[in-house]
Order: structure tokens, then C-alpha cells, then sequence
């Protein structure tokens, strides 16, 4: 048998250097063709020499292209190889154990799941015979790296292949740089070189996802980029109207009041359209877990009404973990009608069978964050991929806003849905050091040594290009500060030990994660807690937060006791835009702007939608943005930069730093209760003196305790793995040299 039966007319090259038991599993499934994905991967992965990348659109078979040549490899070897898999996502896990089975059982090859839902005598069973292919997390990884330390070698001694799945995922985050970490600590156990291999749906930058997979090597991966053909796609934009409310409402609600009495009239009228969509399966994006419930009770008040069954399912990670995987099954079965209501949980790969459609309320966190919800609707063969966008925006009065007047939340969503048509989606960004990772990978090193010379940690992490950001000197400080809290000790042969402290959290399941999930502050005003919100912005006295429906100022921030302490503002209706709770790249407010400048209608809008967006428009050209920006706006000033949120955050949190209350307001940087001419001349104070260090400007905000283990970081280099992380210094000096260039 030399190539499968095909429809097209360029048989197989590939087909041929797989194992003939996984030649016959292909024709049993009845495939026609390989994908493009597949016949171009095989011949690079079927001997373990390359590191390969397959970025390919979802249900394009990467699985496939890895797992195919994989196995056909460990199923040649006299002796069984191990193919490490890591995965995001425990459930993304359970999937590929139930796709990979039934293959595997034939090549007589063991497949293991392992994370903490999976039994010990699966896991005891891998530990005496480590072979195959082995299913984790980096959580569980880390697990065995720490237990099985002097073991490693053994445990991994066969490792063959390391296939990290959902790359995009894991690029410049703390969960990414604990793997590239782990990454290394396993090639140093087994004194060799392991071929890796990413996969992707969604990546900006094939070069930087290169150098996140093999660092200071990249120029040796090889990179698929799939040629199969793109899904058709149907796409509308509609856009709903809410009445401007009188005052500001109330920052509580009454929890036992039913949705449909809490709603404001635009997610009533969203609800009632995404109604229609009963009858098959569908996944609804809006942002916000209070939006997902709020969406999902309306839905449901809907079908008792109707006394129709109900057919909508919440999903997001306050749930428990019964309620999330009902939903998943109630998708995946096929046999009723399911439509998931889900934060960024059901974003990711998790197998929950064909999806109609996609429905996405507000913008999107990111292009990229859309174009990977997108990829799930659309894989039954001969349909296209439907997304539906939801804009709701307030009715303009004469107190509204300038991003209510210049259409805001709209016009972020007509770009970032352009920018995907365009194949267009954010590069991945380098600028995190990534410090509090670095004192979790310390402690688990020497956890798995039982002890390690601190210049042999300092090659392990820092010399290797994991941690390139810290000096010597910097290193040796934090190892004094670690070991001032007990977390590190040192015998006399300068041996660096776990601390009596470092121990203690060491050996909690809580280490094994490198992250923590979204913090949210109380927010606390006279003495009375409003409520809670998740910060990831800059925070300076004097600035604004949106809670509530209004702005509140800020008195001051305790990031220990995660307490923000605020005032009424004077201004108090806050724009109905949200932001999308991601942070903005500067090629979105450049699409942004060019939208406003264009005069044409969009097809993509529906004419509610096309309606908002004239007004925008219209605004737009009233302000004269076009060639202003820096406006007045009443008792403030609005500075336009049209960057991304990076560079907006800085100069806000500079201006503040230079005594002038400034904040991130999304399209513009709000500088509050100070005339035009006073911001031209900190602008140009800016342009002209001589710059901070982003490290230095770090000093002036509040909330510097953003990642896991930021919080026993020295003062300076907290300062340093902020300012790296949020700062954009030169940047924002082109920005205002720019901005300056335009004024008389």
C-alpha cells in the first residue's frame, strides 16, 4: 500500500514513511487525503532530529501530523521511546488520551494521562515501565521534577520527543516560561538534546513562537504553516442601543432578583436574539462571568417561558468542575441541542464536537483571542465558520463620554474583526522578565537536587537564556532576600537548601502552578466594600476606576490586602465601553482610527450597527481628531495617542508621576481637572528631559504584585519586573514627539 485513496490529484508523499498497522488505522477511518498539515510534518518528525512547529487552523489535524510519524517512530524502536505531551488544559487531556487509545492500543504503545483527577495505579504503572506516550500538564510536571529528582534520568531516560500542544497559549506568560524551564531541566537530567514540537492555531509571530520553543536556537526550527485551504466564513456585526441612564446605578444588585429585572435593555435585547439560536449547538463569548450568568439566566427565564427545554449551559472557572464538564458533555453528546455561555475556558482545544456557530459579545480580548473562538465553529465538512458580534452602546446625551460619542466598543470590534479577515493577529511580546517565575523554577531546582551551588542554579536558569533579564548581582540579592525569609539556607560548603519556610511551600500542590488567576481587589469607599474587581492596569492616587456604572477616584492601594480605597468622582456615568478586558496592541487603535476616517459602509454591520458607527464617524470629525490630539473635555483634558494600551498605561502613569491625575481610558489618556495648554507642556516636558527607566517610573504605581511570587521579590527588582512587564519608555517618547509635531 503506497498512499491512501485521495481526491485529489496529487497522491500522497508522505503516506508511505508511516507504519503499516497506522496505514491501515488511516483507511479503516476512511480517510480520502492527509491534509496539508500532516504530509508536510511526517517527513520531518519521523526520526527525532528536528524541533517543528505545525501552526495550522483548528480541526486541520495537527494532532495528527505530530502523533502520526510519532508513533510510527516509537513503534520502529526496538526498545519503547517516551513522547511527552503537554497540555494547557487537564480536559484538553482526557481528549487526546480517548483519540490516541485506539491507535495506540494497536502499535502496542501505552498512552498515559497524568494530572491529579488520574488514579495512582495508572500513574505507578508508567513509573515502572516510563514509556510511550506520557499526557501532563506543567503543573504535574513539575510535580515529578520536584519528587523524582536524582530518579529524572531514569524516569526519562527514554524521553524521545517533547510535544507541547496550544503553543500560542503558553508564549510569554508564567505557565510558557515555567515550561521552557522545565524544558531544559529535563534535557540537563537526560544529558541530551529532545527534538520539540509546538502546535498552534492561532500565532502572530512564527519567529517568536520559534524562539519560545528552542531559545537562542530558533533559526534551527522548522515551521509549518498550513496551506489548506481557509474555512468559508460568515460574519455579522449588530448593534444595540441602551437607554442613557439618569444617574449612576447602584454598585450592589440584589443577587435573588431575576436577570430579566436587573438587565439593562441592550443584553435584554442580546439575549432575545441569541434565543434564536436554539436548536443547535453554539458557543457565546461575553466577556465577564457576571455577563455569562446574567446571559445565561435570561436564556433560561426564556424557556420556562416558551416551556421549551432549556438548552443553554454556563461554563467558566468559578464553577465547579462537575458543572463545567456537564456542559462539555452536554455538547459533545450530540443527541440534544447546546449552546455554552463561556469566559475564556471553552477557548481552547477541548473536544466539544461540531459548533454552529460562535456568538462574541463586546470586543474580543484579543484578535487572536477571536480568531481561536472562531476556529471552533465550522468543522463539519462543506459549513462555514459563523461568527455573530454583539456591540451594545449608550443612547448619546449631552453628558456622554467621548468613547460613548466616538463609538468605542463598536469600533474596536469592527477592527479586530477586520485585522482577522486581514490574517492578521498580535505578535507575541518579549518585554517580561518574568522574575516571579524565576523564584518558583529556584526553589523547585533545588527541591529536585536536594540542594544546588548557587552558580550552578544561576547556569541552570540565567546562562541558559531562560531568565536573561537579571544580572549576577541582581541574582545574588535575591538570593539573600530569599534567604532572609527563610525561604533558602546555606550549609557551610555554600550548598543553597530549602529553608524551613521554602519547605512548607514547597510541598504544598499549590506551588506546582506558577501562576494564579485573575486577583480581584475589594473595592472599599468610606468604610463600605462595593464590590470586587479584577485590576491589571497601573495604579496611582488620584486615578479612576469604572465600577458600578460610574467612576470612582482613587484614595489609595493596599496590594497586600488586595483593598482599593475610592471616592465618588465628579464625573460620575462611566462609558458603557468595557474595554474587553485585554490589552489593546497599537495595530488595533490604528485600525480603530483609519475606521473613523473612512467614510464607506461596512457590509459586515447590520443597520442598527452601520448607525452607531456614522455617529462615531461623525463625532470623530466634529473633534477634528483627525488633526487635533489634545482636546479639552470640560474640566479635562483626552489625549489621543491612537497607540496601544502598553504605551497609554505609560504615559498616564508618568504624567501622574509628574503631579498631573492621569488615567488609561482606552481610546485616549484622561488627564483630570487641568487645562489644555498645561498637558502640551508635560508632553513636551516628556519629549525634551531626560527619560526614567521603567524600572524608575515602576516607583509611582501601587499595585506592583501582579504574578504569583512578586511579592517576595526585593523592592528593586519588583520595581524592574513591572516596569518591563507594563512600560513602554521609548514608545511613549515617540508618541509625544509625535503628538507635539502636530501641535501649532
Amino acid at each position: 500500500m503506497s498512499s491512501p485513496p485521495s481526491s485529489s490529484e496529487t497522491p500522497s508523499t508522505s503516506f508511505h514513511l508511516l507504519d503499516e498497522r497506522i496505514q491501515r488505522w488511516i483507511w479503516q477511518k476512511g480517510w480520502t487525503e492527509l491534509k496539508d498539515a500532516q504530509e508536510r510534518a511526517i517527513p520531518l518528525l519521523v526520526t527525532p532530529e528536528q524541533d517543528v512547529i505545525i501552526a495550522a487552523a483548528t480541526a486541520s489535524g495537527k494532532t495528527e501530523a505530530a502523533f502520526l510519524p510519532i508513533l510510527t517512530h516509537l513503534a520502529r524502536k526496538s526498545e519503547p521511546g517516551l513522547a511527552l505531551y503537554v497540555s494547557p488544559l487537564k480536559a484538553l487531556i482526557n481528549d487526546q488520551w480517548s483519540r490516541l487509545d485506539e491507535l495506540c492500543e494497536h502499535l502496542e504503545i501505552p498512552v498515559t494521562p497524568w494530572h491529579g483527577d488520574i488514579s495512582d495505579s495508572l500513574k505507578k504503572k508508567f513509573q515502572k515501565n516510563p514509556g510511550g506516550c506520557l499526557l501532563i500538564t506543567p503543573e504535574s510536571l513539575e510535580g515529578l521534577l520536584i519528587r523524582h529528582g536524582y530518579s529524572l534520568p531514569a524516569l526519562f531516560g527514554r524521553l524521545t520527543y517533547l510535544v507541547i500542544d496550544e503553543l500560542h497559549a503558553f508564549l510569554e506568560n508564567e505557565r510558557g516560561k515555567q515550561l521552557q524551564s522545565q524544558m531544559h531541566r529535563l534535557e540537563v537530567a537526560v544529558g541530551r538534546r529532545v527534538p520539540r514540537v509546538g502546535l498552534s492555531a492561532t500565532l502572530g509571530d512564527m519567529q517568536m513562537a520559534a524562539s519560545f520553543l528552542r531559545p537562542a536556537q530558533s533559526s534551527a526550527v522548522q515551521i509549518i504553516f498550513s496551506r489548506q485551504k481557509t474555512l468559508d466564513l460568515k460574519i455579522i456585526i449588530k448593534g444595540y442601543l441602551d437607554s442613557a441612564p439618569e444617574q449612576p446605578p447602584a454598585p450592589e444588585t440584589n443577587s435573588d432578583s431575576p436577570a430579566s429585572d436587573t438587565a439593562d435593555r441592550g443584553l435584554f435585547a442580546v439575549a432575545a436574539d441569541l434565543y434564536k439560536l436554539r436548536g443547535q449547538n453554539n458557543l457565546i463569548f461575553p466577556n465577564s462571568r457576571r455577563n455569562v450568568e446574567m446571559i445565561a439566566d435570561l436564556l433560561r427565564e426564556q424557556c420556562e417561558r416558551e416551556l421549551v427545554p432549556n438548552e443553554f449551559w454556563p461554563h467558566h472557572g468559578s464553577l465547579s468542575r462537575e458543572l463545567r464538564e456537564e456542559t462539555e458533555r452536554a455538547l459533545k453528546a450530540g443527541d440534544h441541542p447546546a449552546t455554552a455561555i463561556a469566559t475564556t475556558t471553552l477557548e481552547l482545544g477541548i473536544d466539544i464536537g461540531a459548533v454552529k456557530s460562535v456568538a462574541q459579545i463586546g470586543p474580543a480580548p484579543s484578535v487572536a483571542s477571536l480568531r481561536q473562538r472562531l476556529g471552533r465553529s465550522g468543522r463539519r465538512r462543506g459549513e462555514p465558520a459563523i461568527l455573530r458580534s454583539y456591540v451594545i452602546e449608550s443612547e448619546l446625551s449631552a453628558s456622554s463620554s467621548l468613547s460613548d460619542q466616538l463609538r468605542e466598543g463598536l469600533v474596536q470590534t469592527t477592527a479586530q474583526v477586520g485585522l482577522l479577515l486581514r490574517n492578521w493577529c498580535e505578535p507575541s511580546e518579549a518585554h517580561n522578565l518574568h522574575l516571579s517565575t524565576l523564584v518558583q523554577q529556584l526553589l523547585s531546582l533545588i527541591a529536585q537536587h536536594s540542594g544546588l551551588q548557587a552558580q550552578e542554579a544561576w547556569r541552570t536558569l540565567c546562562v541558559s537564556n531562560l531568565f536573561s533579564g537579571i544580572t549576577p548581582e541582581e541574582f545574588a540579592t535575591l538570593l539573600r532576600t530569599l534567604g532572609k525569609e527563610d525561604f533558602l539556607q546555606q550549609d557551610p560548603s555554600g550548598l543553597l537548601l530549602l529553608g524551613q519556610r521554602g519547605e512548607r511551600f514547597v510541598n504544598h500542590y499549590t506551588f506546582l502552578a506558577a501562576f494564579v488567576g485573575d486577583e480581584e481587589f475589594r473595592i472599599v469607599t468610606a468604610g463600605k466594600t462595593l464590590g470586587s474587581l479584577p485590576i491589571s492596569r497601573p495604579l496611582t492616587p488620584g486615578t479612576f476606576v469604572i465600577f458600578g456604572g460610574r467612576r470612582w477616584r482613587v484614595v489609595s492601594c493596599l496590594p497586600n490586602d488586595k483593598v482599593i480605597e475610592v471616592e465618588p468622582a465628579k464625573s460620575g456615568i462611566a462609558p458603557k465601553f468595557d474595554g474587553g478586558r485585554g490589552e489593546v496592541h497599537d495595530e488595533v487603535r490604528a485600525e480603530m482610527r483609519r475606521l473613523l476616517e473612512q467614510t464607506e459602509t461596512l457590509p459586515l454591520l447590520d443597520a442598527p450597527a452601520q448607525l452607531l458607527l456614522t455617529e462615531g464617524r461623525d463625532n470623530y470629525r466634529r473633534l477634528q481628531l483627525k488633526s487635533k490630539q489634545v482636546i479639552s473635555d470640560g474640566k479635562d483634558v483626552r489625549i489621543f495617542t491612537w497607540r496601544g494600551d502598553r504605551i497609554n498605561d505609560t504615559l498616564a502613569v508618568w504624567l501622574n508621576s509628574m503631579d498631573m491625575p492621569a488615567a488609561n481610558e482606552g481610546l485616549s489618556v484622561g488627564v483630570f481637572n487641568t487645562e489644555r495648554e498645561r498637558v502640551i507642556g508635560s508632553l513636551l516636558n516628556i519629549a525634551q528631559a531626560p527619560a526614567p527607566t521603567a524600572q524608575d517610573l515602576a516607583a509611582h504605581a501601587q499595585n506592583l504584585t501582579v504574578e504569583k511570587w512578586d511579592w517576595v521579590l526585593p523592592e528593586a527588582l519588583l520595581r524592574k519586573n513591572f516596569g518591563h512587564r507594563k512600560f513602554d519608555i521609548e514608545g511613549t517618547l515617540n508618541t509625544c514627539s509625535s503628538l507635539l509635531s502636530q501641535e501649532p
